[in-house]
């Protein structure tokens, strides 16, 4: 199959854009709640959004905190009032209920992409977003994501596009210094010291490490999903690595 066959080309206005759309994220650092404040999305699409956002949630079963979370970051990003709020909430739950879309939902988006993509081309971006808060979107996110973007008038190759764009800039970030360490040098490692070091400065510098990640004080800042994701995964390595630290010299506390 030739690659012409696998990818419809985009219409010259759609593909113009969405070249646009995908520079101003990578310019916001893949942080979608920034590109709807500078995005400024039309209030008519609140409902394909939300509903849509519900139903990748929903793909294995189970919406997660993460999913929750992500909502509730894009609410704030569109500074919707209590009342605007409520229908948003409405409309997630109404996605998370559905087991295949309604033939009419996104209709808005999908009569108005060709002569205004921007609406359109900015919600199918929240979708891949919402589809890869844990790193690497699974299979039922994803085609679940991509029922979506169909719905949408879109072709669902974009989303390839999409998540080309995280895998260079985001899931690597997510896969740095991850591995659960298994030896003692590799404990040293992960929290910046040196086997020679002594082991008062080991702990501190697991405190450092540990601090600069804590629940309390990521509560106390604005982080994306991914970034609190990520941070709670550095936590439980810093852990682990105290753990080898402590058993190496006999520690018991």
């Amino acid at each position: 199959m030739t690659e012409s066959m696998r990818q419809p080309k985009l219409p010259s206005r759609v593909e113009a854009e969405f070249s646009s759309l995908l520079h101003e994220l990578s310019a916001c650092g893949h942080q979608t709640a920034t590109l709807l404040d500078r995005a400024q999305l039309p209030n008519w699409c609140r409902a394909p959004l939300f509903f849509f956002l519900g139903y990748i949630a929903k793909a294995e079963g189970r919406v997660s905190e993460a999913d929750i979370h992500y909502a509730e970051t894009l609410i704030k990003a569109l500074r919707l009032s209590q009342r605007q709020r409520r229908r948003a909430i409405s409309w997630f739950q109404q996605g998370k209920s559905v087991e295949q879309l309604p033939s009419l939902k996104g209709l808005s988006l999908r009569i108005t992409h060709r002569l205004w993509p921007a609406p359109a081309l900015t919600v199918a971006i929240c979708l891949c977003h919402a589809t890869q808060l844990q790193g690497r979107p699974t299979k039922h996110r994803r085609y679940r994501c991509e029922d979506a973007i169909d719905q949408i008038g879109l072709p669902v190759t974009i989303s390839d596009d999409i998540f080309d764009s995280y895998a260079a800039k985001v899931w690597t970030r997510h896969a740095e210094n991850l591995a659960q360490p298994v030896s003692y040098e590799q404990a040293c490692e992960l929290l910046g010291v040196t086997r020679r070091d002594s082991v008062d400065m080991i702990k501190r510098a697991y405190k450092k490490k540990v601090s600069g990640c804590h629940p309390d004080k990521l509560a106390q800042q604005r982080v994306s999903v991914e970034e609190e994701a990520l941070a709670k995964e550095r936590l439980l390595r810093y852990q682990q690595a105290w753990e080898l630290v402590k058993r190496r010299h006999r520690l018991h506390r």
